[in-house]
């Protein structure tokens, strides 16, 4: 599942003297437990599922032409736009570039959901998924924490014993 959720809450109408009136709707985008809000146009809608044809079948959006202005037509189109968004997200493994331009997401590294970063990595998935992180590492070891202090290791490191014994030997007791 991506990081990346979207919904479409609401939708205002706008009016001018220069042009007739048109709606705007508001994206809510939830991307690492952050929520920002973006408010597009139909036509810009329109706009991005024209270039999205160009890289990947995106799925079918709602009718460019609405009859009448009643709320309830664009309230349609509101739940149209929003499965439009969600399906995109859902069928596509890495999101296009003009997408995440769209969302007014910064362009982030995807990992394939296969590779995903999880608890229980193996080394070269782990290596793998910490070279895309972008963040620093939390915790710097000397040596190899692995490896139990040696005998003469006046001072054994408790903490190393403890994640040792309680990561590869959870089912056996401390005397």
């Amino acid at each position: 599942m991506h990081p990346v959720r979207v919904s479409i809450p609401s939708f205002r109408s706008e009016s001018s003297s220069m042009e007739k009136g048109f709606t705007v709707f508001r994206i809510d985008v939830l991307m690492n437990d952050r929520l920002h809000s973006v408010e597009k146009r139909y036509s810009e809608f329109h706009a991005l599922h024209k270039m999205l044809k160009k890289s990947i079948k995106p799925p079918e959006i709602p009718s460019k032409h609405v009859r009448n202005w009643v709320p309830k037509v664009l309230e349609q189109r509101r739940q149209g736009l929003e499965l439009y968004l969600q399906t995109i997200i859902m069928e596509n493994e890495v999101l296009p570039k003009i997408f995440l331009d769209f969302l007014n997401i910064r362009h982030f590294p995807s990992v394939p959901k296969t590779e995903s970063c999880d608890i229980n990595l193996t080394s070269s998935l782990f290596s793998f998924c910490f070279s895309k992180l972008s963040h620093q590492p939390v915790m710097l070891y000397l040596r190899d924490p692995y490896l139990l202090p040696s005998a003469h290791d006046t001072f054994s490191n408790v903490v190393i014993e403890g994640v040792v014994h309680g990561v590869f030997y959870p089912h056996l007791q401390r005397r």
